[in-house]
C-alpha cells in the first residue's frame, strides 16, 4: 500500500476524461454561454467523478475580484465581546448572510483603539469593498474611516454620524412618529423622549424629530428628558428616568432612543415604586432580545437587520445603487405599554 498522498485532480484531468480541451473545461465550469449545454454537462460529470473543484479564489483574482467583503465593527475602548451592542452582532450577521448570497466571503475586524484602526483592505487586495458599522461614541474611529471615503474606494456605513458618507440607516423619523401614535392610542397623553441630542448619534436626533413632529400634529408639546452622562446606555436610561422622577415631571410615558436606555428607565421606575405600564408606559428602539424577557416585556420599534445587511452589501458591490438608504421599521407592542 502506498504511503504517499493522492494527487489532487486538475482541469487537465477533467479535460482528458471529458474528451475536450482544458480551456473548454475552464469556460464550461465558469458558466460561459459559448459552451453548448451538452458539453457543459459532460464536463461537470467528469469533474464530479474525479472530485475536481474550481479554485474560486484564484478564478476571482484572475477576474480582478477577491471575492471578499471586509466588515469593520467600531467598538468603544474597553468593550469586550459581551458589552458590544447586541444589535451590532445582528447587523454583522445580516451583512455576512447578504454577502454570502452574492458569493462573497467576509473578513471581519473589531476595532476600538487608534493604533488598531485599519481600512485599507482594497489597496492591499484583500477585499473588494468595506462595510463599517458600530458605535458612534468612538469619535476618533469615525474620523479615521470618514477619511477613507472617496478615491475609488467602495465603502458603506451604518450608524455614521456624518451625512455626506454613503450610509444606510433605519427610518428613524418614522420610528419617532410610530412611537407617539402607539402611545396615544394606548391612552397615554404626556409621552417624553429620553435620549441625548447633543451627540454624534444622528439616529437619536432623527428619532426625536419624528417624535416631536407627531406630538405637535396631535396638539401636544414635545418633552425632552434631562441629558445625563453615563458609562453605558442602560445607566444613561436609569439616570435620566431618576431625574424625571426627582423633578416631578408631568409625564405618563417614555419613548427611549434605544432599548438599552428603556430597560434602564424601567429599573429606575420600579425602584421608585412607579408601576409600568399602569402609571408610566415605556418603549424603546432596537428590539433587543433582553427586552423580550424584561418585566414587563418591552414595547419597541424594530429595525430590520436583514434588509439593512442587504442594503449595505448592495451599496458596496452594486454600481449606481442609491448611496443613502433608509430601512423600514415596525412596531412590536408588548407589556410595557399595555395600559
Amino acid at each position: 500500500m502506498s504511503g504517499g498522498s493522492r494527487r489532487r485532480p486538475t482541469s487537465f484531468d477533467v479535460a482528458e476524461r471529458a474528451g475536450v480541451s482544458q480551456p473548454t473545461v475552464s469556460r464550461a465550469l465558469s458558466g460561459s454561454p459559448a459552451i453548448a449545454e451538452a458539453t457543459r454537462r459532460k464536463v461537470i460529470e467528469a469533474a464530479e467523478a474525479l472530485g475536481y473543484f474550481v479554485d474560486e479564489r484564484a478564478a476571482r483574482l484572475r477576474r480582478g475580484s477577491t471575492g471578499t467583503l471586509a466588515v469593520v465593527v467600531i467598538c468603544r475602548e474597553g468593550d469586550n465581546a459581551a458589552s458590544i451592542n447586541p444589535f451590532a452582532y445582528a447587523l454583522l450577521g445580516s451583512v455576512c448572510v447578504a454577502a454570502s448570497e452574492r458569493g462573497f466571503e467576509t473578513l471581519v475586524s473589531f476595532q476600538a483603539r487608534p493604533e488598531d484602526f485599519f481600512g485599507h483592505y482594497q489597496e492591499q487586495g484583500r477585499a473588494d469593498g468595506l462595510v463599517v458599522i458600530g458605535t458612534t461614541t468612538n469619535a476618533p474611529a469615525w474620523e479615521h474611516f470618514r477619511a477613507l471615503d472617496g478615491d475609488g474606494r467602495k465603502v458603506a456605513y451604518w450608524g455614521s454620524p456624518f451625512d455626506e458618507l454613503d450610509w444606510v440607516r433605519s427610518d428613524n423619523r418614522a420610528a419617532g412618529r410610530l412611537a407617539v401614535e402607539h402611545l396615544l392610542a394606548a391612552g397615554y397623553r404626556r409621552p417624553c423622549f429620553l435620549g441625548a441630542l447633543n451627540t454624534p448619534q444622528v439616529q437619536f436626533t432623527e428619532r426625536y424629530e419624528g417624535y416631536a413632529e407627531a406630538m405637535r400634529a396631535a396638539g401636544l408639546e414635545p418633552c425632552l428628558a434631562p441629558t445625563v452622562n453615563a458609562p453605558t446606555r442602560e445607566e444613561e436610561g436609569r439616570r435620566a428616568a431618576r431625574r424625571l422622577i426627582e423633578r416631578g415631571e408631568d409625564i405618563d410615558a417614555v419613548f427611549a432612543a434605544c432599548d438599552a436606555m428603556a430597560l434602564g428607565a424601567i429599573e429606575a421606575f420600579a425602584a421608585a415604586d412607579i408601576a409600568v405600564p399602569s402609571q408610566v408606559g415605556v418603549m424603546g428602539f432596537d428590539d433587543l432580545v433582553a427586552g423580550r424577557f424584561s418585566r414587563p416585556p418591552l414595547t419597541t420599534i424594530a429595525p430590520d437587520p436583514a434588509e439593512a445587511g442587504v442594503a449595505l452589501v448592495e451599496a458596496v458591490l452594486d454600481e449606481g445603487e442609491a448611496a443613502r438608504r433608509r430601512v423600514p421599521v415596525k412596531l412590536i407592542a408588548r407589556g410595557s405599554t399595555a395600559r
